[in-house]
Formats: C-alpha cells, sequence, structure tokens
C-alpha cells in the first residue's frame, strides 16, 4: 500500500519544522490539522501525551473544546478505559466503533456523545525503543473503521509526533 501523499509530505514537514526548533506545540498542532484533513469531515484529531507522572495531558486537539479536554485530563492509562487511555497502556491500535455499546467507554462516554462523536481510534505515539510516549486519537461523527490507508497515514504521522518529543 503507498502511504497517503498528504501524511507523507506532514511528516517530512513536521521533521523540517523540528529541525528548525519549532515548538512542538506547532509541530502537533500542525500533524493534528493534516490527520483531519486526511480523515475528511466529522473526524477530530486528538494528541495525548504522557507526563511524567504517567498520565495523559493534551498535546494538541485543535477541534475538541477546553471543557472537553479539562474533563480527560491527567487520564490514566489502562487498558479498561477508553480508546486513547487503552492504547496508552497496552502499546496498540485501538477501535470504538460505538461509544454506547463499548464498555470501556462506560465512565466517559457522555463526554463525546455530547458533541456529536459516536467512535474512536487511537495509535500509539511510540519511542524509536518502543515505549509509549502518548497517543494520536481520532473521533468520529458516524460509525466506521479506518480504511487501511488511513491508518497507515496515522502510524506515519504519530512516528513525527514521537519524533517531535524526542
Amino acid at each position: 500500500m503507498t502511504t497517503h501523499p498528504a501524511a507523507r509530505e506532514a511528516h517530512d514537514r513536521a521533521l523540517a519544522m523540528i529541525r528548525q526548533g519549532q515548538p512542538r506545540r506547532d509541530v502537533l498542532t500542525y500533524l493534528a490539522t493534516t490527520a483531519e484533513r486526511i480523515t475528511g469531515p466529522g473526524h477530530a484529531a486528538s494528541i495525548l501525551l504522557l507526563d511524567e507522572d504517567g498520565l495523559l495531558r493534551d498535546g494538541s486537539s485543535p477541534k475538541l473544546p477546553a471543557d472537553y479536554l479539562k474533563a480527560i485530563d491527567r487520564l490514566k492509562p489502562r487498558a479498561d478505559l477508553g480508546t486513547c487511555a487503552a492504547a496508552a497502556a497496552t502499546g496498540q491500535f485501538v477501535l470504538t466503533r460505538d461509544f454506547t455499546a463499548d464498555e470501556k467507554w462506560a465512565e466517559l462516554r457522555h463526554l463525546p456523545l455530547s458533541l456529536g462523536y459516536r467512535g474512536a481510534w487511537s495509535t500509539p505515539i511510540k519511542s524509536a525503543a518502543g515505549q509509549v510516549l502518548g497517543t494520536f486519537g481520532i473521533y468520529c461523527v458516524e460509525q466506521a473503521d479506518p480504511s487501511p490507508e488511513q491508518r497507515e497515514a496515522m502510524a506515519l504521522l504519530a512516528r513525527a509526533a514521537a519524533e517531535s518529543l524526542g
């Protein structure tokens, strides 16, 4: 499969931004907005980073409102919680097709549902050594599995995000 051209271009541009010393937040926002362009209307990207206490914090989530981000701030990675927290805990891609039907969302489902999102998927952001540094999540207004091309694109963008953390 060929990597989505916008993902390849964004990866390369993000690395150039890092070399130029641009702020990490700017790099992550660029990657998040690129992910939203690739996945199309009805999607919102959220990059969460593990802090020094091992809790998830917002790295860049341009389309998500501040009150939502405050509600999910400092989530502890757990395999049985949400999508991004599960991806951070397991180091694996996690798909939630339907928040209302997934028990991992029992505590939190009211949050994305109130914004009109029905599902999400998350790719872990990992260091070159394989350590989880955060997650690259996509919220969806419709229940849909990401295409193989979208998954590959997000994996490439997650690698660029990891570089910004190095």
